[in-house]
Parts: C-alpha cells; sequence; structure tokens
C-alpha cells in the first residue's frame, strides 16, 4: 500500500498532472452541475403546466357556455403535451436541447402542430450542449494524453528510463504507475457523476454501469497512448500525435460520417411535411363540403351515420378536412420517420468503430434523451390527439350541446415515464 501512495504522491508533485486532475475534476463537477440545473428547469416548465392549463380552460369554458357549441370548443382549446426527463437526463441532455418537451395541442390537423418548429437534424448527435456526456467524450481523452504523453518517454528523457527496466519488477513499475493515473483520472471524472446521479435519483446499477463505461472509455486512449509511446519517439511527438489521432476520432471522423450518413439517407425536413399538410388543408376550402366529408366517412365510418351538412357553417366539416390533411401525408410522416430511424441505426452501429460515438448512443439511449425516446414522445401525442378527436367528434358530428361541464371530461395527457 505505502508504495501506492508513494506513486501517487510523485504524481501530484508535477504541477502538470495535479492541474490536470483539478482541472477535470473541476469541469466534470460543473457539467453535472449545468445539466441537473437545466433538467430543473425543464421540470419547473413542466410542473407549471396545470395551473396554466386549468386558467386557459377555465377562460375558454366561460365563452363556450353561451352557445354550447363543441365546434368552438374543440377549436378554442389548447391541451397540453410533455414529455418529462428521466432521472439520467442530467447526464446526457441529448435532444431534450433541440426537441420540444412541451407541446400544446388542438384536435386540428396534428402534422402541422408536431412538425411546424422541426428545422434541425436529429439523427446523429455531434457536440451540442455542455453536460457531462461532453466532458466524458470530448475532453476526458486531452487530459488522458496530458498524463501519459510522456509516461514511458519522459523517464527516457530525463536518462532515467534504462535503471527503471533494470530494477527488479520493472513491468509492475510501469503498470503501477499507469493505474495509479487512471484511478486518479476516472475519480476526478466520475464522483461529480454519482453524486449528481444519486441526488437525482438513479438507479445503482445503472451508475455502476456508465462508471464502467467512463473507465473503459479512458482505458481505450491509455491504450492509444501506449501504443504511441512505443513509437520510442519524444515527449513532444507523442503529444502531437495523440492530439491528431483525438482531433481525427472525436471530431473529424464522427462529422464526415454524419455527412456520409444524411447523404446515403435522404429524408425530408419535418418543417416541409408540415407545409404539406397545411397546403393540403386550405385546398378544402376549393373543393365541394360534399367530397371532403366522402373523403372523411371512407377513412372514418365510425362518424358516418351523421346528419348531413346544409348551407351553414358546421364545425364537423372544418375538423373533417383537417384530418384528411394529417392522412395526406401520412405516407411522408411515415417515410420521414423510417429514415430518421435508419440514420440513427447507422450511426449506432458506427459506434462500434468509433468509440466517442458509441459511448454518446449509449448515454443518450440510458438517458432516454436519443431519437427513439423523441419518436415515443410523438407516438404519445397521436395517441392523445386521436383520443381528444373522438371525444370532440361526440358531440360535433351529433350535434350534441357542450357544456361547462364537459370539459371536465376531456381526455388527459399521459406521460407514459
Amino acid at each position: 500500500m505505502q508504495i501506492w501512495k508513494h506513486e501517487a504522491r510523485l504524481l501530484l508533485r508535477s504541477r502538470l498532472a495535479s492541474v490536470a486532475l483539478v482541472l477535470l475534476a473541476l469541469l466534470s463537477a460543473a457539467a453535472v452541475a449545468a445539466g441537473m440545473a437545466e433538467i430543473a428547469r425543464q421540470r419547473a416548465g413542466i410542473d407549471a403546466i396545470a395551473p396554466a392549463q386549468a386558467e386557459d380552460i377555465g377562460a375558454v369554458a366561460t365563452y363556450i357556455d353561451r352557445e354550447k357549441d363543441a365546434g368552438s370548443a374543440a377549436y378554442y382549446s389548447f391541451h397540453t403535451t410533455w414529455d418529462a426527463p428521466a432521472p439520467l437526463a442530467f447526464a446526457a441532455i441529448g435532444m431534450r436541447d433541440v426537441a420540444p418537451y412541451i407541446l400544446r395541442v388542438r384536435a386540428l390537423g396534428l402534422e402541422a402542430q408536431i412538425y411546424d418548429g422541426d428545422t434541425f437534424n436529429p439523427e446523429l448527435a455531434l457536440p451540442g450542449r455542455f453536460d457531462w456526456s461532453f466532458v466524458l467524450v470530448f475532453l476526458a481523452p486531452l487530459f488522458v494524453i496530458a498524463l501519459f504523453h510522456d509516461l514511458r518517454s519522459g523517464e527516457r528523457e530525463a536518462g532515467r528510463a534504462r535503471m527503471l527496466d533494470a530494477l527488479p519488477g520493472a513491468q509492475r513499475l510501469w503498470l503501477r504507475r499507469g493505474l495509479v493515473r487512471f484511478v486518479l483520472l476516472l475519480a476526478a471524472l466520475a464522483t461529480p457523476f454519482v453524486v449528481g446521479a444519486i441526488l437525482s435519483g438513479v438507479g445503482f446499477a445503472v451508475i455502476l454501469l456508465i462508471v464502467a463505461v467512463a473507465a473503459l472509455y479512458l482505458l481505450f486512449w491509455i491504450g492509444v497512448s501506449g501504443l504511441v509511446s512505443r513509437l520510442g519517439r519524444g515527449s513532444t511527438a507523442n503529444a502531437a500525435t495523440l492530439a491528431g489521432l483525438w482531433l481525427v476520432l472525436v471530431l473529424i471522423a464522427p462529422t464526415l460520417a454524419n455527412v456520409v450518413i444524411n447523404r446515403a439517407v435522404p429524408v425530408d425536413e419535418g418543417s416541409q411535411i408540415a407545409l404539406a399538410q397545411r397546403e393540403n388543408v386550405h385546398h378544402a376550402w376549393e373543393i365541394q363540403r360534399e367530397e371532403t366529408m366522402r373523403r372523411f366517412y371512407a377513412r372514418y365510418p365510425r362518424w358516418s351515420d351523421s346528419a348531413p351538412l346544409t348551407e351553414a357553417f358546421h364545425y364537423k366539416w372544418y375538423f373533417a378536412f383537417h384530418q384528411n390533411g394529417d392522412d395526406s401525408v401520412a405516407a411522408r410522416v411515415k417515410a420521414y420517420r423510417d429514415g430518421l430511424q435508419h440514420r440513427a441505426a447507422t450511426a449506432n452501429a458506427l459506434g462500434w468503430l468509433l468509440p466517442s460515438v458509441g459511448v454518446q448512443t449509449l448515454l443518450t439511449r440510458l438517458a432516454q434523451t436519443d431519437l427513439a425516446a423523441q419518436l415515443a414522445y410523438q407516438d404519445r401525442i397521436r395517441d392523445f390527439h386521436r383520443r381528444l378527436r373522438e371525444f370532440y367528434y361526440g358531440y360535433m358530428f351529433y350535434d350534441r350541446p357542450f357544456a361547462k361541464a364537459d370539459f371536465e371530461k376531456a381526455p388527459e395527457f399521459e406521460d407514459g415515464r
């Protein structure tokens, strides 16, 4: 035990090593704090939904209760959906930084509401918000390089390498020095994460798994440093070579892969789907109302026994052509989602070749902040929207009065976490 303590003291006497370890610990702690603050902000926004929703619906209900028109109730009522963050989300914020986690929807056409603000490319996560996964994937390798680039070459340049190699158990000496550096690096990196994970309610098994992943990622870069040092060059050359490898493996290769995947798997932007849906909705004003209802009843025969339209405006026609607009882009929506999933699957497979991509992918999956989680949230929105439409249709298509008390019967969104 004393010899291990001696190695640790010897390492910490180096100003570069001690500054590197302290800086890594500070960066890790700052990333955990920033991630927890962001998730706390998101949770506060979600918690504020219920009172705001009650106030909004109350104002609409007071107005609707005068004429008791179900169509007006459906048109003016916004219903809030949300995607509550998982306990681990603070460590890998992922798509929660770019995709909506709160969305207010009406019983009108849904696709435009979902994709109206979709102006990003979510299929492959590149450097984004400063969180713990960013520190692990992008910054931690630099600290490995700082502590391991001169592990042997520094002794050789100081003229002590031959003497150390001649000592009994020389291999154990180098192994011990490497293990001390590895343990201290892992402690500086993982300790703030473990504290944040415990405070966030992350399960022990998940914490252990992520610490193990961090350890393996550090060991990968330690192995790369060891291979470079075997070339027998000086410390400066080792550092330059390792910095170049970091640049390629962490930044250049994933970015080029992103470009290749995007070109190999072309996908329409969500905003284009929203535009197409809106154009189809607007086109309904230019055709016979009977044609709109015929198309609607062909897909939804459940409501076909509704009374025929008269010359007067009726909301069931208005909501019918909004739903027709959604149905008109259903194939494009499926192609869009399939394309995103194909891109994500290709990017995930790339993780077997590029550890930086693999670690990032694993963290966002465990944190439920990846594309799969976002698509699952959209599926919950669609299910809620269907129940919402059917609720209002039951009043609109049969001309049942919609009173103030009926607002309490409306379906409620379920987060599903």
